[in-house]
C-alpha cells in the first residue's frame, strides 16, 4: 500500500491502513456504549438517549428476538426510517447472530415482495405505516411476528402532546407519522423484555451481518452479503479519512436513509464507533434541519449534492450559521463546481467528493479533507483500499494512466457475493477478489479518479439507484403501452431525471399523467419517471435489444433542436 502513488495525497495523519476488525459490531456499539455511558447518542425532534440508554434498550430488544426464536443466521428484516428504534433494532438483530435485512419502507407491496421472497425474513420490524403493506403480501410469504414502530413516541413530550389535539392539519400530520397495526407487537411491549443474557453468543467478525438490496441492470434488486467484518472496516476507514475528528465531540447529522447503504455506514457503524450524537431526521426538510442546527449544530454533514445546495441557500436566507460542519462529503451522483462553491462559503470547511457501492460497504474513494483535494473527481482509494482500471473488453488487462477503462476495486471492504445468486456474483467478483464497478474512469498520474461513463445503465437520482428494467417492466403493463425505454437524462443540480420514452397502441390515447398515476401505484416515488416522450418505435440491436444509449441521445437531440 506504502507503494500507492495516491497515498502521498492524504491528509497529514490519515495511515495507508486501517487496523482490521477482529470483533464483531457488537463489540463495537459496546465499546461505545461502556465509553461513552453519559454522552448523548441520538437526538430525535429534541429528544435524546444516551449510550447507556442506547445499550440497554439493545440488549432488551435482542430478548426479545430471542423469545421471538430468532438464532444466529435467521434474517430479520428492517421497515424503517430514520429514528432511534431504527439503530435498537439494526444492532439487536446482530446481537442475537441474525442478519439485517434494510428495506426502504415508502416502497410499494410490489418491491418489498421480490425481497420477501429472496431473503425469507419471518420476523420483521417496521414502521406502522408500512404494516399494511406487509400485510397484503400474498400468502407464500409467511411471517412469523411484525414488530411495529410508532415514530411518535420517540418525541419528546411536549410534541407528542401537540400531535393528540383535535386540530385538522395536526390530524394530517399524525395520520402520515403513524397508523395503527393490529397483530403486530408495539415497540414499547417489546422493550419490556429484561436484557439479553451476556453470555448468550455473539457473532464472529466474519460472519454475514447484513443483506443490502441494490438495484442492476436486471428487473430485479440483488442482496450483497456483508459481513461484520466488511461493514467494521468500513467504518474504520471512514475514522481514518476524517481525520481531526474527536470521540464525543461530534454532532452526525442523519439526513441520508440508513436503510440505504451510504446511511447505513455513515450513522450505524462509523457514527457509533465515533460516540457521536446523531442527529436522526426521518426525511430531509431543509427547515426541520435548520431549526435543529440552531440547538445542536452539526459537525458532520453527509449528503447528496441537491441537500448541501438547499440547505446552504435556506441557511443564508435565514440567517443560520453553518460554520460548525467541518467534515461535508457528497457522493452518490456528480457533485457541481457551483455546489461545491456555494456551500463552502456558508460552511466551515472543505465539501469533498467521495465514491462507493453497495457491495462495498459501500465506501471506497474520497478526496482528501485537505489541500490535495480535486474537484471534479470522486478521489483516491481510503486506507487499505486497492484499485485498477481494466481494459472495458478485457478486465484481466489494465490501462495507462489517462485511459478510460472500467474500475475495479479490491479491500477489506468489499462483500461476498449476493444473496442466492452465484451467477451474478462470478460477474461481479473476479479471481483475486477484485469488484467489478461497472464505472468507466480516467485516473491521472496521481491517482484521483473521474467517472467518464457507466457499464451499467443504472439511473442515480437523489442518490438513488434506479434500474431502467424495473420501470420498463412496470410500463409495459400498463394496457395503452407497446414498449417502452427508460433512461437518466442530465439534471443541472446533478445526478440525472428518470425519463420514459414509450410507444403507446394505435388505437389509444397517450396520457403522461395517467402513466405517471399508474407509475406510482407500482413504484417508489424516486423511481417514477419525471416526464414521458411518446415515440412511434425504439431503436433495437440485431437481437430485438433496446438501445437505450440511442434513446438518450434522440431524446436529448429533439430537446435542443
Amino acid at each position: 500500500m506504502s507503494n500507492a502513488p495516491w497515498t502521498r495525497h492524504y491528509q497529514p495523519g490519515v495511515p495507508d491502513e486501517i487496523e482490521l476488525p477482529t470483533e464483531s459490531l457488537v463489540s463495537l456499539v459496546e465499546t461505545s456504549v461502556r465509553e461513552a455511558a453519559d454522552c448523548v447518542a441520538t437526538e430525535f425532534f429534541g429528544q435524546t438517549m444516551t449510550y447507556a440508554q442506547l445499550g440497554d434498550q439493545i440488549n432488551r430488544a435482542a430478548e426479545g428476538l430471542r423469545k421471538l426464536g430468532v438464532k444466529a443466521g435467521d434474517r430479520v428484516a428492517l421497515v424503517l426510517p430514520n429514528c432511534p428504534q431504527h439503530i435498537i433494532a439494526f444492532y439487536a438483530v446482530l446481537r442475537v447472530g441474525g442478519i439485517v435485512v434494510e428495506h426502504n419502507p415508502l416502497y410499494t407491496p410490489r418491491e418489498l415482495r421480490h425481497m420477501f421472497e429472496d431473503h425469507a425474513a419471518r420476523v420483521v420490524i417496521a414502521w406502522d405505516v408500512a404494516v399494511a403493506k406487509l400485510r397484503s403480501q400474498p400468502d407464500d410469504i409467511k411471517l412469523d411476528a411484525i414488530v411495529s414502530v410508532n415514530l411518535i413516541k420517540a418525541f419528546p413530550a411536549v410534541k407528542r402532546f401537540a400531535l393528540s389535539l383535535p386540530i385538522p392539519s395536526l390530524r394530517k400530520t399524525r395520520k402520515k407519522l403513524t397508523q395503527p397495526a393490529p397483530g403486530t407487537t408495539s415497540w414499547e411491549d417489546f422493550l419490556k423484555n429484561k436484557p439479553i443474557d451476556p453470555e448468550y453468543p455473539k457473532p464472529a467478525v466474519t460472519d454475514l451481518a447484513v443483506i443490502q438490496y441494490t438495484s442492476g441492470t436486471t428487473s430485479q434488486p440483488k442482496g450483497a452479503m456483508l459481513s461484520h467484518s466488511n461493514l467494521f472496516s468500513n467504518a474504520r476507514q471512514g475514522m481514518a479519512w476524517m481525520h481531526g475528528a474527536e470521540y464525543r465531540k461530534e454532532t452526525f447529522y442523519a439526513i441520508l436513509p440508513m436503510f440505504h447503504a451510504f446511511g447505513m455506514t455513515l450513522f450505524l457503524t462509523y457514527g457509533i464507533l465515533q460516540q457521536a450524537r446523531i442527529v436522526l431526521f426521518p426525511q430531509f426538510d431543509v427547515d426541520m434541519v435548520l431549526d435543529a442546527a440552531k440547538k445542536s449544530p452539526p459537525t458532520v454533514y453527509h449528503a447528496v449534492p441537491t441537500i448541501f445546495e438547499s440547505t446552504a441557500r435556506r441557511a443564508k436566507e435565514r440567517g443560520i450559521s453553518l460554520k460548525s460542519a467541518r467534515f461535508c462529503i457528497s457522493g452518490a451522483m456528480n457533485l457541481p463546481d457551483s455546489t461545491v462553491e456555494l456551500w463552502e462559503a456558508q460552511s466551515g470547511g472543505l465539501l469533498v467528493e467521495g465514491y462507493g457501492m453497495t457491495e462495498a460497504s459501500p465506501v471506497c474513494l474520497g478526496n482528501p479533507f485537505f489541500s490535495s483535494r480535486k474537484t471534479g473527481t470522486i478521489g483516491v482509494p481510503f486506507p487499505s483500499t486497492l484499485m485498477k482500471v481494466v481494459d472495458l473488453e478485457d478486465p484481466t488487462k489494465e490501462v495507462g494512466v489517462g485511459v478510460r477503462g472500467e474500475l475495479l476495486i479490491k479491500g477489506p471492504q468489499v462483500f461476498s457475493g449476493y444473496w442466492n445468486n452465484p451467477v451474478e456474483t462470478e460477474r461481479t467478483l473476479l479471481p483475486g477478489g477484485w469488484l467489478r464497478t461497472g464505472d468507466v474512469v480516467t485516473v491521472d498520474e496521481d491517482g484521483f479518479t473521474t467517472i467518464v461513463d457507466r457499464v451499467k445503465e443504472l439511473i442515480i437520482t437523489g442518490g438513488f439507484n434506479v434500474s431502467p428494467s424495473e420501470v420498463e417492466t412496470v410500463l409495459r403493463g400498463h394496457p395503452d403501452v407497446t414498449d417502452a425505454a427508460v433512461v437518466g437524462l442530465p439534471s443541472p443540480s446533478g445526478g440525472e431525471v428518470v425519463t420514459a420514452a414509450v410507444v403507446v397502441r394505435a388505437d389509444a390515447e397517450f396520457n403522461e399523467d395517467k402513466l405517471r398515476a399508474f407509475c406510482k401505484e407500482r413504484l417508489t416515488g424516486y423511481k417514477v419517471p419525471r416526464s414521458f416522450v411518446q415515440v412511434d418505435s425504439l431503436p433495437q440491436s440485431m437481437l430485438g435489444k433496446v438501445l437505450r444509449k440511442q434513446v438518450k441521445d434522440q431524446i436529448l437531440a429533439k430537446a435542443n433542436a
